[in-house]
């Protein structure tokens, strides 16, 4: 009995080992170890489930928090110097009553801020189950916390399944990127004429890779299913010349010049042929570039924040327990980098006792 006890758990160890050599040639070459970093707490929520984060060029930080259950206490928030938050703009724009209102969130899933201005990614899909009224961007003025502009995505550009998930503002071209990772798409908004277009609709490099990540050894599963997540990670090259973005359940990142998006409509197999995939990366949320060209991300599977430098190595940048989904990162005037752990792979239920924070660590030397 013992020694077949020993060969059928030398078997397993070996079925094991087998699968992690397979997963760990998905995700390409071996990454480059660094020092870890130091992470220090900015702000928490407990109870209240965190996913994007952003920093203004004057200091000021902002988080948000998807409808993704009821009761939802607040769309955005200003977190203060103290850990503290508030409502923001008001109280007003975050006591939504189950209806689309002009001026209520709906579903808030991107907080981005630049040069003065709060940008506000409303994909108007409460509880993932389809867009109510439209979705929307919402422009205010942090100077006077006003709002500024508002446009709106009928279902052509955001159909009833989709998720608009993040954003970059390209003002080379005068133009916003937002990902779709609900049906899996870029869509490309001219801010000027309120114009916008759905573009890679079921493109490869902007669909999940049927993988199944791995958390402690386990398979993630949300309702006794693998989830696929689309096109969700986006950035902006330094130069404004590229954009980059990546699937959640996926390992391989793209790039697409903005040229290629931000002049006249390209023919679909035009606009398809200058997309270049990058290589293997691991399973990431959120991006962001650095002013040296450094591209951030998360590596979900392993509690890890990494980067791709320009040179298209990945690096360990920190790795850390506390590091649970790293989803949104945003780089502050201090130049650190702020991060939002959603603990997705987590959340089942109630989450009235869990924690979810913000966090903040050093750019790559």
């Amino acid at each position: 009995m013992k020694i077949w006890l020993m060969m059928a758990v030398a078997g397993l160890m070996l079925g094991t080992a087998h699968a992690q050599e397979k997963r760990n040639e998905q995700k390409g070459a071996a990454r480059t170890a660094t020092a870890e970093a130091t992470l220090t707490k900015v702000a928490s929520f407990k109870g209240n489930q965190v996913t994007g984060v952003t920093m203004s060029e004057d200091g000021r930080l902002f988080a948000n928090f998807p409808r993704w259950r009821e009761g939802v206490p607040f769309s955005v928030v200003e977190v203060m110097p103290d850990g503290s938050h508030k409502p923001y703009p008001n109280q007003r724009w975050n006591s939504w009553t189950g209806q689309p209102q002009p001026k209520q969130f709906t579903c808030v899933q991107s907080v981005v801020a630049h040069k003065g201005s709060l940008y506000v990614l409303d994909p108007g899909n409460p509880m993932m189950q389809g867009v109510v009224g439209n979705a929307r961007l919402f422009e205010f003025d942090l100077a006077t916390n006003e709002l500024k502009n508002t446009w709106e995505f009928d279902r052509s550009v955001a159909p009833e399944k989709s998720y608009l998930n993040d954003l970059r503002v390209d003002d080379k071209h005068g133009r916003i990127y937002m990902t779709d990772s609900g049906l899996g798409a870029i869509v490309v908004l001219d801010p000027q004429t309120g114009q916008s277009r759905r573009l890679l609709e079921n493109h490869p490099s902007t669909k999940a890779e049927g993988i199944n990540l791995m958390f402690d050894g386990q398979e993630w599963k949300q309702n006794g299913k693998q989830p696929q997540t689309h096109s969700d990670g986006i950035a902006l090259a330094p130069a404004a010349d590229s954009l980059y973005y990546h699937a959640l359940t996926g390992y391989t990142l793209y790039r697409l010049p903005t040229a290629a998006l931000a002049g006249a409509a390209l023919p679909a197999q035009a606009l398809q042929d200058k997309v270049q995939s990058l290589g293997k990366t691991p399973a990431p949320d959120g991006m962001i570039f650095d002013s040296r060209g450094n591209l951030y991300m998360a590596d979900l599977e392993n509690r890890a924040i990494v980067y791709r430098t320009p040179q298209g190595q990945i690096k360990t940048l920190v790795q850390d327990d506390r590091i649970r989904w790293a989803d949104t990162f945003t780089i502050g005037p201090d130049n650190l980098l702020y991060f939002t752990t959603s603990r997705i792979n987590e959340v089942s239920g109630d989450i009235s006792n869990m924690e979810f924070s913000i966090y903040k660590t050093p750019l790559a030397k």
